[in-house]
């Protein structure tokens, strides 16, 4: 659970980026819509999930689900679930930051990665609280620290609670660097409205069908 400082802070950033009238409407009212618009997310793509998940079963050994410990909000950490799309030996070597046409990715996992099926178990991660449906992409601990060391800014991002999608992602995809990526998150994190989350809603929506971006 947060501490009362961390939950101050948080506050203050947005009161910062967007005023504090708008801010006191725009918290609780975000946080409705990603309960709301989860569930109806969950409702619609559960039959998707369930195919997703006989066709890795199928394809490949190991674990269906892919749990990770991300960097969430003030330095939190969470772990976030994703449909496997990758061999179970895929970071033998270590993490590694995931590239395009990666040969760690199954076949199955080339689909569900472009079209973004992967990510669907994190829509219960929004329902809990750790992500928002839209906010700055959680890294890992330490690709956080590394980054945040060679990126000015990039921590910066760790000032609101992380996104299943977010500025970055439709305005770059996985084509960036992790410096482009600060920028285009700092952007969205000092122009934080309701109508820039909409229109990276309806963007990422267009992404999903059209599979641009995808690695």
């Amino acid at each position: 659970m947060q501490s009362t400082h961390d939950d101050m802070y948080f506050e203050d950033s947005y009161r910062r980026n967007i005023g504090s009238e708008k801010s006191s409407l725009y918290l609780p009212v975000k946080r409705i819509f990603d309960i709301l618009f989860s569930l109806i997310l969950i409702v619609i793509t559960f039959p998707i999930i369930i195919i997703a998940i006989v066709a890795i079963r199928i394809e490949s050994e190991g674990p269906v689900f892919y749990r990770q410990t991300r960097v969430g909000l003030m330095d939190k950490r969470i772990t976030i679930i994703k449909l496997r799309s990758m061999y179970i030996d895929a970071e033998k070597n270590g993490a590694q930051w995931a590239q395009k046409n990666d040969p760690r990715v199954t076949r199955v996992g080339k689909i569900i990665r472009r079209t973004r099926i992967d990510e669907l178990p994190q829509l219960f991660s929004v329902l809990k609280g750790d992500l928002s449906l839209i906010g700055p992409r959680p890294e890992r601990p330490n690709f956080t620290e590394e980054f945040s060391h060679k990126y000015p800014g990039f921590e910066k991002r760790l000032r609101i609670k992380p996104g299943l999608s977010g500025y970055a992602q439709i305005n770059g995809g996985y084509d960036i660097d992790p410096g482009q990526k600060a920028k285009l998150d700092c952007y969205y994190i000092n122009h934080l409205s309701f109508w820039i989350d909409v229109k990276i809603f309806i963007s990422t929506i267009k992404i999903i069908f059209s599979g641009e971006g995808a690695r």
